[in-house]
């Protein structure tokens, strides 16, 4: 598949040949790729559960949530990029690339003499991160046509489902049976693994034609807003009020950045994100989708584990078997959409599916109160996740079904990327949504009569949200209240009991909120058009006509 472009003077002859591969090689870059994807997903989760002995060892509490944060920040950031320049000099160097940054990070992270340390090291894993996640779903691209992807696509999406119950369990067992500097070496081993093999079996090889320049300018512009926008997000509500000059200036700041990026893309012969991808229906919608998903979906699920603990009031253990169904669910689904959608060679009724199943298990949730049981819980974690495991596979293939196989990094990252920020946004937003709701709901609750009768520092724990998640603060409650007398343990199991009824009320808040924007994206899926022709068979066939902006597109950016 040959083409020349022209814009202006300059004129750029640009080829794609498939990778010649044998049947027994294409399965072993499968599997090796499978496995740096586990090992970049796995990352995300394996620290998790030894976090609370990390800083019982290292110290620096105040610096907790920078641990995640760090990691973020950057997996996010390179994302795109990664995506972009693997289009430009191939998948192979990158890939392999994040993979060793992965493995020397976590493995010099397991060496971190204070959290400082740890924090800086989290950040440089995630650079390797966000060069596999950029390249993995793209160099299924390079494996298949678009009507064979779909079954491999669903694979690559369970590996996440996979890694959210494995990861806090790995962790949290060799934490205790070990140390938590052995949660960093966990992943080493098939990062190996998976390095020898792609060494061996993908060939390493740059796109054909005359040689295309990186946005440089392109690239900085888009650090600059991005991780100003995160950084707020992070902060806001939180450490800071979204008022705050700190908030506010970050926000500015990013909003400045993106402006500039923007009119640097319209300008840029190889933009990090090409604007003109937008013209693309298919595009558009599946980048709507993906950042709705991740505002919605994730925003809210992250809650979960907070209701499941201090509602039902079951032990952090305990949680994860409420939410690792969710995760089954989203596995076998992601599997079994992924297949049909390869023999049907269609995907919009699956994607409307999962959106609709999505909004119901919302639904679910918000109907959850302080006398709900876990079975409750665990019946909308499963809907949930089998919804999401019908449509996130689908969209990723629906994004690469729409454009020719040169724009098939910038588009297999842009998912990530666009799901990832609006995670971001809607976990930040929906906790202030909680903390605002919470404080009003909690003194409501707790009566005149109990806040008259509480000392002052008794009430103030009670006003902590996190007094419900430590049994350690619940234990320091109970025996402040027992220490006021005959009536404190009366006491105590009120305001426990109004606390569990605030939290309760806070968080259908926070779910009810997330059914209207799932609700957007299964209104949006609903436009998703079917393809004219199936999924291409062939990385020759042009991108589906139902699309006539995609050939225009490629006409615009690839010159």
């Amino acid at each position: 598949m040959t083409q020349t472009i022209s814009r202006g003077q300059t004129t750029a002859a640009l080829s794609y040949q498939p990778l010649d591969l044998t049947p027994e090689q294409r399965k072993l870059v499968l599997i090796g790729t499978l496995l740096g994807l586990l090992v970049s997903a796995t990352n995300q989760t394996v620290v998790t559960t030894a976090l609370p002995r990390i800083v019982g060892d290292l110290g620096g509490l105040h610096l907790f949530s920078w641990v995640f944060t760090s990691f973020m920040l950057t997996s996010t950031t390179v994302v795109p990029l990664a995506g972009k320049l693997s289009d430009l000099f191939g998948r192979k160097p990158f890939f392999l690339g994040g993979i060793v940054i992965l493995m020397l990070s976590s493995a010099a992270g397991s060496t971190s003499q204070t959290i400082e340390q740890l924090i800086v090291w989290r950040a440089v894993q995630g650079v390797g991160a966000g060069m596999l996640m950029g390249n993995a779903f793209a160099i299924i691209g390079d494996l298949f046509p678009p009507a064979e992807r779909g079954k491999y696509q669903g694979l690559f999406t369970g590996i996440f489902g996979i890694s959210s119950v494995l990861g806090p369990l790995v962790g949290g067992s060799l934490t205790d049976a070990l140390s938590w500097r052995a949660v960093f070496y966990v992943n080493i081993p098939f990062g190996v693994l998976s390095f020898a093999v792609l060494w061996r079996s993908y060939p390493g090889r740059r796109p054909g034609g005359a040689p295309r320049p990186v946005d440089y300018t392109g690239a900085a512009l888009l650090i600059g807003s991005v991780v100003p926008l995160l950084l707020a997000l992070s902060w806001a509500g939180d450490e800071y009020a979204w008022t705050s000059t700190l908030v506010l200036a970050l926000l500015a700041a990013s909003g400045a950045s993106l402006v500039a990026f923007l009119l640097n893309e319209a300008r840029a012969r190889e933009p990090i994100i090409p604007l003109s991808l937008f013209n693309n229906r298919f595009f558009t919608l599946a980048a709507l989708l993906s950042f709705i998903s991740g505002a919605g979906l994730f925003g809210a699920v992250n809650y979960m584990p907070m209701f499941v603990q201090g509602v039902i009031g079951t032990s952090a253990a305990s949680s994860g078997f409420v939410t690792s169904p969710m995760m089954l669910g989203m596995v076998v689904a992601s599997t079994l959409s992924g297949i049909a959608a390869t023999r049907l060679g269609r995907y919009r009724a699956f994607i409307i599916a999962g959106s609709a199943l999505i909004v119901v298990g919302m639904i679910m949730l918000t109907r959850l109160d302080a006398g709900s049981k876990e079975v409750q819980a665990v019946a909308a974690m499963i809907v949930m996740g089998v919804g999401i495991g019908l449509s996130m596979p689908i969209v990723n293939l629906v994004l690469q079904n729409s454009v020719s196989h040169q724009l098939l990094g910038v588009v297999s990252s842009s998912a990530q990327f666009f799901r990832q920020i609006g995670g971001t946004l809607g976990t930040a937003v929906l906790g202030t949504l909680l903390t605002t709701h919470l404080q009003d709901n909690l003194r409501r609750e707790l009566g005149q009569d109990i806040i008259e009768r509480t000392p002052p520092d008794l009430l103030q724990t009670l006003e902590e949200p996190q007094t419900l998640l430590n049994p350690s603060a619940l234990d320091r409650l109970e025996a402040g209240f027992a220490s006021l007398g005959p009536a404190g343990a009366d006491l105590f199991e009120r305001s426990v009991q109004a606390m569990r009824i605030a939290l309760a009320d806070a968080l259908g808040i926070v779910f009810l909120v997330g059914v209207f924007v799932t609700g957007i994206g299964l209104a949006i899926s609903l436009f998703v058009p079917e393809p004219t022709g199936g999924l291409r068979r062939s990385w020759s066939q042009e991108p589906d006509q139902g699309a006539p902006q995609a050939s225009r597109l490629e006409q615009e950016t690839l010159g």
